[in-house]
């Protein structure tokens, strides 16, 4: 067994973790039988899907917790902004379809972009065009979508292209994060 069949057995660890402590909040027990079920789970499941899981890059913690913070706190200002559009008048809703084009070359980054729009209320990513490089998006109100695409680009392109891609993102002359 040569060192990258070894290294399989726990190559996805922060999988493997939440795998087992799901299990044990799914059993609400630390019983000695499910503390050892846990962890076989969390080492057994990660090794069968390993040819389906993708290798496990270097990603930068620092800006993963900052945009982890962007998302949660995106998530709770949609909510109350689409329950406003919803129950006000449907005349004020300017639905739009927005092309985003993609600077992020990381597939799993360009994946967590696509998930992180669909997760923020009034917003769904419908097709990911990797030749055409953009993702189709749909916005319940959408007033400005020139607006609405360097606010997706500023708050969530540029924060996973520092987590996840090895040169930091490089901004226009004159513009913030």
């Amino acid at each position: 067994m040569n060192k990258t069949e070894k290294s399989r057995w726990f190559g996805h660890p922060w999988l493997s973790v939440l795998l087992a402590v799901s299990w044990l909040l799914l059993q609400h027990t630390l019983a000695p039988f499910h503390l050892i079920s846990s962890v076989l789970i969390g080492l057994v499941v990660p090794r069968l899907l390993h040819g389906f899981l993708p290798v496990s890059g270097f990603m930068r913690m620092l800006p993963a917790v900052r945009l982890l913070g962007v998302v949660l706190w995106d998530i709770v200002v949609s909510n109350i902004t689409v329950a406003r559009l919803v129950l006000g008048p449907m005349s004020k809703m300017q639905p739009a379809w927005i092309t985003l084009p993609l600077a992020l070359n990381h597939p799993t980054a360009i994946s967590l972009l696509a998930s992180i729009i669909t997760t923020t209320p009034g917003t769904v990513s419908c097709t990911i065009d990797e030749q055409g490089r953009h993702i189709l998006v749909h916005a319940l109100d959408c007033t400005d979508p020139a607006q609405m695409v360097a606010d997706i680009k500023a708050r969530y392109e540029r924060p996973l292209q520092a987590i996840f891609e090895s040169s930091p993102p490089t901004m226009p002359k004159g513009e913030s994060p």
